[in-house]
């Protein structure tokens, strides 16, 4: 179990949300015995009583929930709103806590022990801790609602193309045509010189939903622009990394404060190299715990184009290591230049967000 000094007279209270009740369930922080369960409804008065149950056990506790996005964020910003301390335990972290436990089966309130203890696992500190942090909050409501259009957008795509497919064979659209408006409009006009079968309705209907959604995507991708510009603008001063990857950053760091160092910024990310040597041979692999923010640092300094990345990855594999042992070492490298640099934009003066 991890280290969490100062815990002698902490709870840890893990909380397994669901749409019409949550559950949660006190553990000992020092002990991890279990101290009391408690199921209420999924409303402000349940949350109340949630919020007395647990201030009754301890004065000093850490609110553990599970993160389920849409089912716990009201729980989330009560709490907060309050002055609790609340973190965030990915659903992830709970498969190897409910096998190693005592307790058989799975119920709600076995669920959240696991919660409560997972976070102790992992370590308080390392795990997201929620915020009302307007603004960040803002950012990653407008991504994740960007993300939900691009995999039904995704999803449209694939079944359009086997209904073309079936009309004219391969004589159709080419690859990534339909994520082009101009092969869309080619698309459409051809479909509306067929015979009106329903399968070109179909298709027909289908062409129209991928040219909403492809606007609406654009329209969201400005507003996702306007607001990191205001929040973290010098993410977007380092190279490659564009207004998605920064929005990205800020919504799943949830505050980058919290992190003492940039080891601990890459361990949350899933980019620590951890040892994973046997016998004679000495290597390191990522540590796959946390919340993988792998793609964003990645993606932040393409090594293609990014000469720096590029010379990087040519001295390490110089030294001995193999490709992807560079690309590992790159990656921790990006974990550090990213913490260093939302350190500092936390430290700057906030800029005025005008909005054109």
């Amino acid at each position: 179990m991890a280290s969490n000094e100062g815990t002698e007279h902490m709870i840890v209270i893990g909380a397994d949300p669901h749409k019409r009740q949550h559950t949660v369930a006190a553990v000992d922080a020092a002990t991890g015995e279990l101290r009391g369960s408690e199921t209420v409804k999924a409303t402000s008065a349940g949350h109340g009583d949630l919020l007395a149950w647990g201030r009754a056990l301890s004065p000093e506790r850490v609110w553990a929930i599970e993160d389920c996005r849409h089912v716990s964020d009201r729980l989330e910003r009560f709490l907060v709103a309050r002055s609790e301390r609340v973190v965030r335990v990915a659903p992830k972290l709970m498969a190897g806590q409910r096998r190693s436990s005592r307790q058989a089966g799975k119920s709600d309130p076995i669920d959240a022990t696991a919660v409560a203890r997972a976070a102790l696992r992992e370590g308080l500190g390392t795990l997201p801790a929620a915020e009302l942090d307007e603004r960040a909050l803002e950012i990653k409501l407008l991504l994740d609602h960007r993300e939900d259009l691009v995999r039904e957008r995704t999803a449209i795509q694939g079944r359009l193309r086997w209904h073309l497919h079936d009309l004219w064979g391969e004589d159709g659209v080419p690859v990534g045509g339909l994520d082009r408006a101009k092969w869309l409009d080619r698309l459409a006009r051809r479909l509306a010189r067929c015979e009106q079968t329903v399968r070109v309705r179909i298709c027909r209907e289908e062409v129209a939903r991928l040219r909403m959604l492809a606007r609406r995507s654009k329209e969201l991708e400005r507003e996702i622009a306007l607001l990191v510009r205001a929040h973290a603008p010098r993410l977007l001063e380092l190279p490659g990394c564009g207004a998605l990857t920064a929005a990205k950053l800020v919504a799943e760091t949830a505050g980058i404060e919290r992190f003492a160092t940039d080891a601990r910024f890459a361990r949350h990310a899933g980019i620590a190299p951890i040892p994973a040597s046997s016998g004679r041979s000495d290597r390191f692999r990522l540590h796959r715990g946390g919340n993988p923010l792998r793609d964003p640092p990645h993606r932040g300094h393409p090594r293609s184009v990014h000469p720096p990345a590029r010379d990087y990855l040519a001295r390490k594999q110089a030294e001995g290591k193999t490709r992807i042992e560079a690309l590992r070492a790159l990656k921790r490298h990006l974990a550090r230049t990213v913490w260093r640099t939302m350190i500092a934009n936390a430290n700057a003066p906030a800029p005025t967000l005008v909005l054109t």
